[in-house]
């Protein structure tokens, strides 16, 4: 155990130095949040499959909990119920296009962790940073409960709760609380909590913030403390059916699955849940009473209770959804938080963009028509008005916008496309438009998974961390 203590200093101290021009120290927050008797508790798992490279790599490493696929490779880290899941990385002779670069990839891409601690966290897609096309490295970092690190090379960066980081390199970062940023490339900054910014240079720039006061009704973390909020508590309230699903060598979803769609090994559902063809659920997904429509899926984190998705529908990382009915074509981004109630359902028309980290949150019912974009946070009528516009509409801003807390230049046409032309590819790789022999994606390859089980030492000065250990075919 006292090893691991040292390590996690260690890991605070590099955060720290590289913080040091934000004047952010990063112990105060985090220190408490991983219990070292934890770290003994729960073993570790990685999946084999016959569709992605197999190469693991631990070396001085606490995993506890923790979920890897694909190439990974982690030294000096403490990684406590996260998931790194390495099934979209480039693989050796792809072609990755940047900008007017069309660059070859020599190898298969590895994700490369060092010297970080990651707190149920999850780690996807690849490295969109040119200058690493193989590598996607996460160094002297600290992520806490239910962040994003998706496809953002990160060194030397803090991110709080709820944070998602989506197609970014950062360096010597904050990002706070329930913060999402694209933006490409980001130094030195500190993101305030609630941020909501969306950034392609030269092309459009979309920047939103919660009012602060609301969040800390949903997410709240201060030095010294636990997390705390709606959100926390949403989580906390349903973590014993995950907890009952670890536990169990063979699990019996009692659910029907076509052969076209995958329910993973790790996912919680409950009844009546109908599970329909070129659906994929994710582990760590938790389905209740709901029914999820041809293509639909539901990704890490994700939790769709007594809902109605038509098919087609994406349920990004860590999006919730409850009490409400999705017509087709509904993307609802990162770590949204979608809660009608079951006297006053929410309604989302089809083909609707719900930003990443949106809050809709309504006691009266509430109805988004067809071909909106929603942002921000909405808790009745007239929140959706200041919050929303026409798909139409947003494509005719042509310089500057702005609406309620909502701050846009740019091209509004070029904005809008940028998602479309993303949620056909999440589709496509999710496997939705698999036909039965084409467009295989993750709902058909994850079917061919079977998981290991990995355990630390149990006691002495050792204990919570795994010994070396190197997995390859």
């Amino acid at each position: 155990m006292k090893e691991l203590e040292k390590l996690y200093d260690r890991i605070i101290q590099r955060v720290n130095i590289n913080l040091r021009e934000l004047e952010f120290d990063v112990k105060p927050f985090v220190w408490t949040l991983i219990p070292p008797e934890q770290m003994s508790k729960f073993y570790a798992f990685y999946g084999i499959s016959p569709d992605h490279p197999l190469s693991l790599q631990f070396r001085h490493c606490g995993l506890a909990g923790s979920y890897f696929l694909g190439r990974c490779s982690l030294t000096n880290s403490l990684l406590y119920k996260s998931d790194i899941r390495g099934d979209e990385l480039k693989k050796k002779g792809d072609i990755f296009h940047f900008k007017n670069f069309k660059i070859s990839v020599s190898k298969d891409e590895e994700i490369e962790i060092e010297d970080s601690a990651l707190i149920k966290t999850l780690v996807h897609n690849y490295s969109h940073d040119p200058e690493t096309p193989e590598k996607f490295f996460i160094k002297d970092t600290v992520s806490t409960h239910y962040a994003n690190i998706h496809g953002s090379p990160s060194e030397g960066c803090f991110l709080g709760p709820f944070a998602t980081i989506d197609l970014t390199t950062m360096h010597d970062c904050v990002i706070g609380s329930f913060s999402y940023v694209q933006a490409g490339e980001i130094n030195h900054l500190k993101i305030k909590p609630g941020t909501i910014w969306v950034r392609n240079p030269g092309q459009f720039n979309f920047l939103y913030r919660h009012p602060v006061e609301k969040l800390h009704q949903y997410i709240y973390f201060t030095p010294g403390n636990q997390p705390q909020g709606l959100l926390i508590d949403f989580m906390e309230d349903r973590k014993e059916a995950f907890q009952r699903i670890f536990d169990l060598v063979h699990v019996d979803h009692g659910v029907e699955v076509p052969k076209s769609a995958s329910l993973d090994r790790y996912a919680v559902t409950k009844p009546t849940t109908t599970i329909s063809e070129n659906v994929l659920v994710a582990q760590r997904a938790f389905i209740q009473n709901s029914f999820l429509g041809r293509g639909a899926n539901a990704q890490e984190n994700c939790f769709i209770i007594n809902s109605h998705l038509e098919g087609y529908d994406i349920t990004a990382h860590g999006a919730k959804i409850i009490e409400a009915d999705m017509g087709r074509n509904v993307f609802v981004g990162f770590n949204s938080f979608l809660r009608g109630r079951p006297n006053c359902r929410l309604t989302i028309g089809k083909e609707s963009i719900v930003m990443p980290h949106t809050i809709i949150d309504s006691r009266k019912p509430l109805s988004i028509p067809a071909g909106h974009i929603v942002w921000g946070m909405i808790q009745d009528q007239n929140d959706l008005e200041a919050n929303s516009l026409p798909i139409n509409t947003f494509s005719k801003i042509e310089n500057r916008f702005s609406k309620g807390d909502l701050y846009f230049e740019g091209s509004g046409q070029a904005f809008v496309s940028a998602f479309q032309n993303r949620i056909q590819h999440i589709l496509e790789a999710n496997g939705a438009l698999f036909d039965g022999s084409k467009n295989m994606g993750h709902a058909q390859k994850n079917q061919n998974i079977s998981f290991n089980t990995i355990q630390p030492y149990p006691k002495g000065d050792l204990k919570g961390l795994y010994p070396t250990i190197v997995i390859q075919p």
